[in-house]
């Protein structure tokens, strides 16, 4: 494992979307989403006290790993919409690009805009020469947003949860 970055978190702007470090003000939508039955296909529902040692290691991982979690803000009204993250760690076997919608964000490219971007992000500034997804088999929303970013499935690639489909980016 690598030591401590002294990187700083970025801010990414599309046409739409802000793309900025997280605030202490984003934990309840966020613990609102991981409780409901939206979060099945990422092992929820959970309870506050797991959802918030997820919230607080999406912002860890920028001290450790130099990625982690950007909140998805929309530029013209400040709404807080989603989150996207670069995920890595001991609990994944390699860079892994995640993404989360808040309800009334679905349906507007809003997790396209915002992953494309951080994609983008990591490529560029990072260098990462490979991204994975994680996506959960019953979740087609997230199985076409993967492919319209560009990934392909890997089914040889190692994965956290055996069920999980892997879908590679830029690789």
């Amino acid at each position: 494992m690598e030591g401590p970055c002294t990187c700083r978190i970025p801010r990414l702007e599309t046409a739409r979307l802000l793309l900025r470090p997280m605030r202490a003000g984003d934990w309840p939508p966020y613990a609102a989403l991981m409780g409901s039955a939206r979060a099945r296909h990422m092992g929820g529902p959970f309870a506050a006290r797991a959802a918030w040692g997820m919230f607080c290691a999406d912002h860890a991982q920028w001290d450790f790993f130099g990625c982690g979690a950007l909140m998805v803000e929309e530029r013209a009204t400040g709404a807080c919409l989603g989150q996207v993250a670069i995920n890595a760690g001991p609990l994944f076997p390699e860079h892994e690009m995640g993404w989360l919608v808040f309800p009334e964000a679905e349906g507007r490219g809003i997790a396209f805009e915002a992953s494309a971007a951080l994609r983008d992000w990591a490529r560029q500034e990072r260098r990462l020469e490979t991204l994975v997804s994680y996506v959960d088999a019953g979740n087609t929303r997230s199985r076409r947003l993967a492919e319209r970013l560009g990934a392909v499935p890997d089914p040889q690639a190692p994965r956290p949860d055996p069920a999980d489909l892997v879908y590679r980016h830029f690789g």
